[in-house]
């Protein structure tokens, strides 16, 4: 059976909602190592450097891509006003295709820092 774009849009948002759900509980994980360090007094972690270096990596991947999905829809508009259809750029749906392309390398940092944590333990 082969999904809609509206139910497929509906699962990857819940899977989205999953991963950035973890981010709580990502922080919790890290409030220990960042105490130790601190009390250390010695420059950043790996584990501390990592999580900066992975946060950057994010905010620019989500940027990007965030960029590249309102470009695509802008190269589909005169085709969907060609065929009768309300633009994406109009009704909604390009922002948001664009906010959960912006929020995918957020979830896979979560996630992957999750996993990471999860096994220091």
């Amino acid at each position: 059976m082969r999904k809609t774009g509206k139910s497929r849009r509906v699962q990857e948002a819940a899977s989205l909602g999953a991963d950035l759900m973890l981010a709580p509980l990502v922080v919790m994980m890290r409030l220990p190592l960042m105490a130790m360090e601190a009390r250390s007094g010695e420059p950043w972690s790996a584990e501390t450097a990592m999580a900066v270096s992975e946060k950057t990596v994010a905010m620019a991947e989500g940027a990007l891509a965030a960029q590249m999905s309102f470009l695509q829809s802008a190269s589909r508009f005169w085709p969907e006003v060609l065929s009768g259809r309300t633009p994406s750029l109009f009704n909604g749906v390009a922002a948001e295709r664009s906010i959960s392309a912006a929020l995918k390398p957020a979830g896979r940092a979560v996630r992957a820092n999750f996993r990471r944590l999860s096994t220091k333990g």
